[in-house]
């Protein structure tokens, strides 16, 4: 059986002393491999760097360019330096047991295509911020990649070299890096495995350098900008469908004004949502093919809500947010999908 090199990736900004502690303790395990990224700390942490610096591969960014960006380091320098081998990332802030991430190695081993997570159970001993924070990103993870993960912003996380140049590949420098990891891996259809873990909050996670309002824009960032398209389409398809309304049936405005909505939507989703580089002849087709089933279905249900009785504009709205969620599904994972691997 192939051996695949143990090796723990961590990336450090502002650390204290817990870093040195778990250095010393990966140290204490056979065969681990650990490399730290110094992500532009502030020269009161050189102490911590310089006493770790003959027990791990160092790396250095001169400044400070963000958990992803730190983590890219890493993974170039593995990449160049070893062959088979499992990657570990661990925080720097003590959190994270070495027997959780010796499990997560050993279950890699036995799953090498897969993306394996360390995951938390949020009991009433997780920090409130910690808490919510994890709640809100797990559901609309959920909605936008059809996947259920538990913990999505759990810093505990492995796979193998054979994942490398996707993790390399992706975008994203700070946090926002890891939820872009979990979007990309279920949509190229990679497995995504859970290992339950205990995580240690210390002093309630003051240390923790996310900021909540900073930081979730930035998680939330390609979610965010698939919203604005649809909304902007929408307000486009909303405004001609009323002008039509003026010298059209019923029906024909509401096509009419589809067909322009929905080339905008098109263009506005290729280049700037989900960044397809994929033939472009084939995306018109598959795109047209689910313009001409979502105007089909949204002329019969508009046609049902006013026929009942609703409001022509209120049937309306009511129409595109119930085909909201079909659409993006099926542009996200069909018309769009970036293959990867």
């Amino acid at each position: 059986m192939k051996k695949y090199k143990f090796i723990a990736l961590i990336p450090a900004y502002n650390p204290n002393e817990l870093l040195i502690d778990l250095v010393d303790r990966l140290n204490k395990e056979k065969d681990i491999t650990i490399v730290v990224v110094n992500d532009g700390s502030k020269k009161e942490c050189n102490k911590v760097f310089k006493a770790i610096k003959n027990k791990c591969n160092l790396l250095e960014h001169e400044v400070n360019k963000g958990k992803g960006a730190a983590l890219k380091t890493g993974y170039q320098f593995i990449k160049d330096n070893y062959k088979d081998y499992i990657v570990v990332t661990l925080d720097c802030d003590g959190q994270h047991k070495i027997e959780d991430a010796k499990k997560l190695y050993d279950y890699n081993i036995e799953h090498l295509d897969s993306l394996v997570l360390g995951s938390r159970e949020f009991d009433k001993d997780v920090p409130l911020r910690s808490k919510l924070g994890n709640t809100i990103t797990r559901y609309v993870y959920k909605i936008v990649s059809k996947t259920s993960v538990r913990d999505t912003q759990t810093g505990l996380r492995s796979f193998s070299n054979e994942l490398i140049d996707l993790m390399l590949d992706i975008p994203g420098e700070r946090y926002e890096y890891e939820i872009n990891v979990l979007l990309e891996v279920a949509k190229c259809e990679i497995p995504i495995h859970e290992i339950t873990i205990e995580t240690i909050y210390i002093d309630n996670n003051s240390g923790s350098h996310f900021n909540p309002i900073k930081d979730s824009i930035k998680i939330y960032k390609e979610i965010l900008k698939y919203s604005l398209s649809s909304i902007i389409s929408f307000c486009i398809d909303f405004i001609l469908f009323k002008i039509f309304l003026g010298f059209l049936n019923l029906q024909l405005a509401n096509i009419s004004a589809r067909i322009i909505s929905a080339t905008c939507n098109f263009t506005m989703n290729r280049k700037f949502v989900f960044k397809n580089k994929s033939n472009i002849y084939k995306a018109i087709i598959s795109y047209v093919a689910l313009a001409i089933c979502i105007l089909f279905l949204n002329t019969i249900i508009l046609t049902i809500l006013v026929g009942i009785g609703i409001p022509t504009l209120v049937a309306k709205l009511i129409t595109e947010v119930t085909l909201f969620f079909l659409s993006y599904f099926v542009q996200h994972s069909f018309i769009f999908k970036n293959k990867n691997n």
